[in-house]
């Protein structure tokens, strides 16, 4: 049966789900996608599916997709990035190359309507376990340009001290606080690598508007009422489901320029940590940019996190359209 290529559409979650867990029974990077996840894909308001989507389809099922969202914000590069995946029983046949063409082709015009006059520019990620994305990747021209981390603990046993700074203290998150939090991460991350603000759009859209969002498990370093520090949680109810445990998972942490090496994340962190096993997580993990200038690998190693994983971004600068 010959495949038909075409646009995802809203009612193509059950069939794209269940693609991400062929490619995640193959693969096993932990990045597990159940129906609800991929619904909400589906819906951001970031995604345009007629022209930046892309699927492979053999009778009712999907075979291969790609998917390239605008981004939220841009500086003077707006950097797109690029996700996908081929059902192993159609690997090797020159479906991925084709998703990675198609998005070169799409990217300008997507670019173009989002931010006008700026230059695109594609990423995409691949574990470094996966060396046929990587293969991928470099074959079509882009170049690895940062290597990333991702590292976890187990909330059982020893459990670091809660210690902030001297007048600083650590309140659990809340709508009267939601703005700070989104004010602390856009600031924190003004130097990190690949970084763009969040919009208040994209804040709700993506981060305490998602449904793996745990606002209780969520907390704000506070200093005379003004928030300095904050770490954001979600978790994966098809992760949990699959690995056969509860992951709390660490989706932002920052603190302002000003308080970094005083003590704010380390303390955010252990307040996490142990609100974390109380609320009956079993262990927990975050991502993090190997080159980070904060130092934040030590910080997080000195909480008892390790690395379990890590990843390769690759670049490539397309045409403008």
């Amino acid at each position: 049966m010959s495949l038909v290529w075409e646009p995802l559409t809203p009612d193509d979650a059950e069939a794209l789900a269940a693609l991400l867990a062929a490619i995640e029974a193959e693969d096993r990077t932990g990045e597990v996608h159940d129906l609800d996840d991929v619904r909400e894909q589906l819906g951001h308001r970031l995604i345009d599916l007629a022209a930046g989507t892309l699927a492979a389809r053999q009778g009712g099922e999907i075979v291969a997709y790609g998917y390239l969202p605008a981004r939220q914000s841009a500086t003077d590069t707006h950097v797109m990035r690029l996700s996908g995946g081929v059902h192993p029983a159609h690997r090797r046949r020159g479906l991925g190359r084709r998703i990675v063409d198609w998005s070169l082709a799409a990217a300008p015009g997507l670019s173009e309507r989002a931010f006008p006059g700026v230059q695109p520019e594609i990423h995409l990620y691949a574990p470094d376990t996966n060396v046929g994305l990587k293969a991928l990747a470099e074959g079509a021209g882009f170049v690895a340009n940062r290597w990333f981390a991702q590292m976890g603990r187990s909330l059982s046993g020893d459990l670091p001290a809660v210690a902030p700074p001297a007048g600083v203290t650590i309140a659990p998150w809340s709508p009267e606080l939601d703005e700070g939090a989104r004010r602390v991460r856009n600031e924190a991350f003004l130097d990190h690598w690949g970084s763009v603000p969040h919009t208040p759009e994209s804040w709700r859209d993506y981060i305490v508007g998602s449904q793996n969002f745990l606002p209780e498990s969520s907390f704000l370093a506070l200093h005379e009422g003004r928030a300095v520090g904050t770490l954001i949680t979600h978790t994966f109810e098809g992760y949990n489901a699959l690995a056969g445990e509860r992951r709390a998972w660490i989706q932002i942490i920052g603190t302002l320029r000003e308080w970094r090496g005083k003590g704010v994340a380390g303390a955010l962190i252990a307040h996490a940590l142990a609100a974390f096993r109380a609320q009956g997580f079993d262990t927990t993990g975050l991502g993090v940019d190997a080159d980070n200038p904060t130092g934040a690998v030590s910080v997080y190693s000195r909480a008892g996190f390790e690395i379990f994983q890590r990843s390769t971004n690759y670049a490539l600068a397309v045409k403008r359209g």
